[in-house]
């Protein structure tokens, strides 16, 4: 079990939208030059996401998959700070890290993605996903049957224990599907891949299925990332989230709610729970799906659907505070004519 940020936001942004030039050193950044308070604000989304993983499940998270695999430094010390284990991103990231800092295998690229690795004088254990298999059941496996479909992973996976030779017991291949309602677009929900999958997967000879905390406990080492270039799962950079002027947009009418909401609270305005209730809506607020959408390469209905429940979220959260909505939250954001694979609802790693 992982858990994620609480409100799901792109934590390295929210503690420095620099971070999105590490992988893109020309993009254009929100008018503001930070998200006011943005270190606190990620503070509490992890405080807030161990508590109430702690509540359900009886025991702290190990694990980490920060918002849309969204890692940069600052936020891997601040998961380590939180006690967990291990993280896990995209491979993209582990590329734009490795090409920066000079130790990019290129064709043995197997040698360099399926390992942990750990920053300068850190414990945290960071994964980065193989791509080219979260792919192949996120999009190719729901048009396959589904013995197929399994019978292809496995074989995927034995050539890579077969390329990897006599290291392949001391590394991981870690398939990540970000939240991603693959299921739905295999016959029955995937059910007759899933059941071949996996039994295949547990009677195979040479293949083992784990999980990232049982390769840490088994002793799995790490090899030191010099460098980590921030940056999502999603092309290896934050562009799906920022940049584009709607998107930047998006961030400056938060910043301007966000200063509000910082304004109300120094003045001792609110009582404890009228506190609370702003600290939760201001937390949607945060969320990261809702720059998702943003931008000219969704469908125009589902951009214009989310444009206005995130005006609508942030027009509560001035209501909370006993303010007045700016006129501006009365102006639509975005306008899409997209028609991406999935609606949208999903995108492929590259």
């Amino acid at each position: 079990l992982s858990v994620t940020p609480y409100g799901h936001p792109i934590l390295p942004l929210v503690i420095d939208f620099q971070a999105a030039r590490e992988a893109a050193s020309t993009i254009d950044l929100p008018s503001e030059r930070a998200y006011p308070g943005g270190d606190d604000r990620a503070r509490w989304h992890v405080a807030r996401a161990v508590q109430v993983f702690t509540q359900y499940f009886g025991v702290r998270p190990q694990g980490c998959w920060p918002s849309e695999g969204s890692v940069s430094a600052p936020t891997l010390g601040l998961l380590e700070e939180f006690g967990f284990e291990w993280a896990a991103s995209g491979e993209a990231v582990l590329r734009h890290s490795l090409t920066a800092s000079g130790a990019w295998e290129g064709e043995r690229q197997i040698e360099s993605l399926h390992r942990p690795y750990s920053l300068p004088g850190g414990e945290l254990r960071c994964f980065f996903r193989s791509d080219a298999l979260s792919d192949l059941i996120g999009f190719t496996y729901s048009k396959w049957h589904g013995d197929d479909a399994a019978a292809n992973l496995v074989q995927h996976l034995e050539h890579l224990a077969q390329s990897l030779g006599e290291h392949a017991g001391e590394r991981v291949v870690a398939i990540v599907l970000d939240g991603e309602n693959a299921w739905e677009y295999f016959p029955f929900n995937a059910y007759y891949f899933l059941k071949a999958m996996y039994e295949r997967l547990s009677e195979h000879p040479r293949l083992r299925l784990t999980t990232f905390s049982r390769c840490i406990a088994e002793g799995i080492r790490p090899r030191e990332l010099p460098r980590l270039v921030a940056g999502s799962w999603v092309y290896g950079n934050f562009a799906t989230w920022i940049g584009h002027p709607a998107k930047n947009r998006a961030w400056d009418l938060l910043c301007e709610a966000k200063h509000a909401f910082d304004r109300v609270v120094v003045e001792g305005a609110l009582d404890e729970d009228a506190q609370r209730a702003a600290e939760r809506q201001l937390a949607v607020c945060e969320g990261s799906d809702w720059c998702w959408w943003f931008g000219d390469d969704n469908p125009a209905e589902a951009v214009s659907q989310f444009d206005a429940l995130y005006r609508r979220h942030l027009k509560n959260l001035y209501h909370l505070l006993g303010e007045e909505p700016p006129a501006a939250l009365d102006l639509q954001i975005a306008h899409g004519h997209g028609a991406p694979e999935h609606g949208g609802v999903m995108k492929r790693s590259a």
